[in-house]
Protein backbone atom coordinates (compact mmCIF):
# COMPACT_ATOMS: atom_id res chain seq x y z
CA UNK A 1 0.00 0.00 0.00
CA UNK A 2 1.45 3.61 -1.01
CA UNK A 3 2.36 5.76 2.19
CA UNK A 4 0.07 8.68 3.02
CA UNK A 5 3.27 10.67 2.46
CA UNK A 6 3.79 9.50 -0.42
CA UNK A 7 0.26 10.19 -2.19
CA UNK A 8 0.41 14.13 -1.14
CA UNK A 9 3.74 13.97 -3.08
CA UNK A 10 2.53 12.24 -6.26
CA UNK A 11 -0.26 14.87 -6.05
CA UNK A 12 2.14 17.78 -5.75
CA UNK A 13 0.62 18.71 -2.20
CA UNK A 14 3.78 18.53 -0.34
CA UNK A 15 4.04 22.10 0.22
CA UNK A 16 0.44 22.79 1.06
CA UNK A 17 -1.56 23.09 4.32
CA UNK A 18 -3.63 20.26 4.25
CA UNK A 19 -7.03 19.49 5.96
CA UNK A 20 -8.89 16.44 7.34
CA UNK A 21 -11.21 17.22 3.84
CA UNK A 22 -8.41 17.56 1.49
CA UNK A 23 -6.88 14.37 2.65
CA UNK A 24 -10.16 12.26 2.74
CA UNK A 25 -10.72 13.41 -0.95
CA UNK A 26 -7.31 12.19 -2.19
CA UNK A 27 -7.20 9.49 0.18
CA UNK A 28 -10.80 8.00 -0.27
CA UNK A 29 -11.97 4.90 1.81
CA UNK A 30 -12.88 4.40 5.17
CA UNK A 31 -12.21 7.23 7.89
CA UNK A 32 -10.88 4.86 9.88
CA UNK A 33 -8.43 4.01 7.68
CA UNK A 34 -7.87 7.65 6.98
CA UNK A 35 -7.14 8.12 10.43
CA UNK A 36 -4.38 5.39 10.81
CA UNK A 37 -2.90 6.23 7.36
CA UNK A 38 -2.60 9.71 8.92
CA UNK A 39 -1.46 8.72 12.65
CA UNK A 40 1.23 6.48 11.15
CA UNK A 41 2.52 9.46 9.12
CA UNK A 42 2.75 11.42 12.30
CA UNK A 43 4.48 9.27 14.36
CA UNK A 44 7.35 8.62 11.13
CA UNK A 45 7.75 12.40 11.75
CA UNK A 46 6.68 12.53 8.41
CA UNK A 47 3.58 14.49 9.06
CA UNK A 48 2.71 17.56 11.52
CA UNK A 49 -0.82 18.10 13.18
CA UNK A 50 -0.78 22.03 12.96
CA UNK A 51 -4.39 21.44 15.17
CA UNK A 52 -7.33 19.06 14.66
CA UNK A 53 -7.62 18.64 11.76
CA UNK A 54 -5.13 20.86 9.84
CA UNK A 55 -1.76 19.30 8.75
CA UNK A 56 1.57 20.10 7.06
CA UNK A 57 4.68 17.71 5.55
CA UNK A 58 7.75 18.11 7.29
CA UNK A 59 10.11 20.27 6.20
CA UNK A 60 12.62 17.81 5.32
CA UNK A 61 9.68 16.48 2.48
CA UNK A 62 9.23 20.27 1.33
CA UNK A 63 10.49 22.37 -1.55
CA UNK A 64 10.55 25.10 1.34
CA UNK A 65 10.10 24.81 4.96
CA UNK A 66 6.77 26.04 6.31
CA UNK A 67 6.55 29.74 6.77
CA UNK A 68 4.66 30.67 10.20
CA UNK A 69 3.03 34.04 8.55
CA UNK A 70 2.18 31.96 5.61
CA UNK A 71 0.73 29.25 7.95
CA UNK A 72 -1.03 31.72 10.25
CA UNK A 73 -2.94 32.97 7.19
CA UNK A 74 -4.19 28.85 6.03
CA UNK A 75 -5.39 28.73 9.64
CA UNK A 76 -7.72 31.60 9.40
CA UNK A 77 -8.29 32.69 5.65
CA UNK A 78 -8.67 35.96 5.12
CA UNK A 79 -6.54 37.42 8.00
CA UNK A 80 -3.54 39.35 7.90
CA UNK A 81 -0.03 39.60 9.39
CA UNK A 82 0.19 43.08 11.73
CA UNK A 83 1.22 45.05 15.03
CA UNK A 84 4.75 44.04 15.92
CA UNK A 85 4.94 40.52 13.86
CA UNK A 86 4.81 42.87 11.13
CA UNK A 87 6.91 45.96 12.48
CA UNK A 88 9.47 43.35 13.47
CA UNK A 89 9.52 41.58 9.73
CA UNK A 90 9.39 45.44 8.18
CA UNK A 91 12.52 46.35 10.52
CA UNK A 92 10.72 48.50 11.95
CA UNK A 93 11.70 47.44 15.69
CA UNK A 94 14.72 45.26 16.48
CA UNK A 95 13.63 42.67 18.25
CA UNK A 96 12.60 39.32 16.81
CA UNK A 97 9.16 38.70 17.49
CA UNK A 98 8.98 34.90 18.99
CA UNK A 99 4.68 34.74 18.57
CA UNK A 100 2.79 35.90 15.72
CA UNK A 101 -0.04 38.36 15.68
CA UNK A 102 -2.83 38.05 12.87
CA UNK A 103 -5.78 39.88 12.61
CA UNK A 104 -9.04 39.34 11.55
CA UNK A 105 -12.52 40.96 10.66
CA UNK A 106 -14.51 37.72 11.84
CA UNK A 107 -15.11 35.41 14.23
CA UNK A 108 -13.94 35.09 17.74
CA UNK A 109 -10.04 35.97 18.71
CA UNK A 110 -8.33 32.66 19.53
CA UNK A 111 -4.27 31.67 19.52
CA UNK A 112 -3.02 28.72 18.90
CA UNK A 113 0.18 26.79 20.61
CA UNK A 114 2.58 24.73 18.52
CA UNK A 115 5.86 22.88 19.75
CA UNK A 116 7.43 23.68 16.14
CA UNK A 117 5.75 26.88 14.99
CA UNK A 118 5.22 28.51 18.66
CA UNK A 119 2.41 30.79 19.56
CA UNK A 120 -0.75 32.27 16.39
CA UNK A 121 -2.74 34.70 17.66
CA UNK A 122 -5.97 35.51 15.93
CA UNK A 123 -7.53 39.20 16.87
CA UNK A 124 -10.64 40.25 15.86
CA UNK A 125 -10.84 43.60 14.84
CA UNK A 126 -13.79 45.83 13.05
CA UNK A 127 -12.81 48.59 10.76
CA UNK A 128 -14.95 51.02 8.54
CA UNK A 129 -16.87 49.26 5.79
CA UNK A 130 -14.72 48.42 2.95
CA UNK A 131 -11.20 49.29 4.64
CA UNK A 132 -10.03 46.49 6.44
CA UNK A 133 -7.08 45.25 4.46
CA UNK A 134 -6.42 49.55 3.76
CA UNK A 135 -2.45 49.53 3.85
CA UNK A 136 -2.43 45.79 3.90
CA UNK A 137 0.13 44.12 1.14
CA UNK A 138 0.67 40.31 -0.88
CA UNK A 139 3.87 38.87 -0.02
CA UNK A 140 5.75 35.96 -1.11
CA UNK A 141 7.81 34.35 1.47
CA UNK A 142 9.96 31.61 0.51
CA UNK A 143 7.19 30.58 -2.57
CA UNK A 144 4.32 31.30 0.21
CA UNK A 145 2.23 33.62 -0.26
CA UNK A 146 1.19 36.11 3.56
CA UNK A 147 -0.95 39.19 3.81
CA UNK A 148 1.07 41.37 5.81
CA UNK A 149 0.09 44.79 7.14
CA UNK A 150 2.45 48.11 5.87
CA UNK A 151 4.16 49.29 9.05
CA UNK A 152 2.01 52.08 9.92
CA UNK A 153 -1.16 50.71 9.80
CA UNK A 154 0.85 47.91 11.61
CA UNK A 155 1.56 50.32 14.19
CA UNK A 156 -2.30 51.78 13.94
CA UNK A 157 -3.50 48.21 14.60
CA UNK A 158 -1.43 48.01 17.69
CA UNK A 159 -2.97 51.01 19.13
CA UNK A 160 -6.20 49.49 18.78
CA UNK A 161 -5.56 46.43 19.79
CA UNK A 162 -4.19 47.54 23.00
CA UNK A 163 -5.85 50.69 23.64
CA UNK A 164 -2.96 53.07 23.50
CA UNK A 165 -3.49 56.34 23.96
CA UNK A 166 -0.91 58.62 21.98
CA UNK A 167 1.79 59.37 24.54
CA UNK A 168 4.04 61.72 22.39
CA UNK A 169 6.70 60.95 19.39
CA UNK A 170 9.16 59.90 22.13
CA UNK A 171 7.53 56.81 23.21
CA UNK A 172 7.06 55.29 19.87
CA UNK A 173 11.14 56.00 19.47
CA UNK A 174 12.11 54.75 22.81
CA UNK A 175 8.61 52.97 24.80
CA UNK A 176 7.84 50.89 21.36
CA UNK A 177 11.72 50.98 19.79
CA UNK A 178 10.90 52.12 16.60
CA UNK A 179 12.81 53.27 13.80
CA UNK A 180 13.35 56.87 14.00
CA UNK A 181 14.59 57.32 10.21
CA UNK A 182 11.71 54.45 8.82
CA UNK A 183 8.90 56.59 10.73
CA UNK A 184 10.11 59.69 9.39
CA UNK A 185 10.04 58.80 5.65
CA UNK A 186 6.58 57.29 5.36
CA UNK A 187 4.90 59.19 2.78
CA UNK A 188 2.03 61.86 4.14
CA UNK A 189 -0.67 59.79 2.08
CA UNK A 190 -0.01 56.84 3.57
CA UNK A 191 -0.40 57.73 7.04
CA UNK A 192 -3.30 59.92 6.43
CA UNK A 193 -4.79 57.75 4.90
CA UNK A 194 -5.43 55.32 7.77
CA UNK A 195 -7.81 58.14 8.88
CA UNK A 196 -10.43 56.34 6.92
CA UNK A 197 -9.86 52.79 8.64
CA UNK A 198 -10.68 53.00 12.42
CA UNK A 199 -14.28 53.69 13.79
CA UNK A 200 -12.44 54.82 17.04
CA UNK A 201 -11.77 58.25 18.54
CA UNK A 202 -8.49 56.71 19.89
CA UNK A 203 -7.07 55.68 16.32
CA UNK A 204 -8.38 59.27 14.70
CA UNK A 205 -6.40 61.26 17.40
CA UNK A 206 -3.40 58.84 16.77
CA UNK A 207 -2.95 59.01 13.57
CA UNK A 208 -4.28 63.19 13.77
CA UNK A 209 -1.12 63.34 16.32
CA UNK A 210 1.45 61.53 14.21
CA UNK A 211 0.98 63.76 11.53
CA UNK A 212 1.23 66.59 14.28
CA UNK A 213 4.29 65.00 15.37
CA UNK A 214 5.93 64.77 11.78
CA UNK A 215 5.70 68.25 10.78
CA UNK A 216 2.97 67.08 7.88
Amino acid sequence: MMTLTQQIIDNEQSNRVLSDQQLARMLGGSDRRRYGQVNRAIKAGELIRVKRGIYVLADRLRDNPVHPFSLAQCLMPGSYISGESALSFHGWIPERVQSILSVTARGKSVSYEHVIFGKIEFRRMTTKPGYFLQSVARHELQHQIALIAEPVRALLDLVYLNKLPWQGLEYLLEGLRIDEQALTSVPLLEISGLLYVYKGKREQMFVKELLGSLGL
